[in-house]
């Protein structure tokens, strides 16, 4: 299970993420995305952690905690769906 942070200050970086969730686990990747082309932060990330228990206690205690002047939104992230977001291809 993969964890979503969604309105995540600009300012923070991977390794403040890493260091804010291993206080209620093991972590084992964080993703922190960028536009492909500004090569800027998108303002949310990705973190997969150990197990469920430790995934469900970090949830339950960040999720609407105020971070880096943020207040952040944490849960369960949903399957992407779709292909990229290129559109469905009409009008080709």
């Amino acid at each position: 299970m993969t964890i979503y942070i969604g309105n995540l200050s600009f300012q923070a970086e991977e390794e403040d993420i890493r260091e804010v969730f291993a206080e209620y686990g093991k972590v084992n990747r964080v993703s922190l995305p960028t536009d492909r082309e500004t090569g800027r932060k998108r303002g949310f990330a990705f973190v997969d952690m150990e197990n469920e228990t430790e995934e469900d206690a970090a949830i339950a205690e960040l999720d609407g905690a105020e971070w880096l002047g943020r207040e952040l939104k944490v849960n369960k992230a949903k399957p992407r769906e779709g292909g990229g977001g290129r559109g469905n291809g009409m009008g080709r």
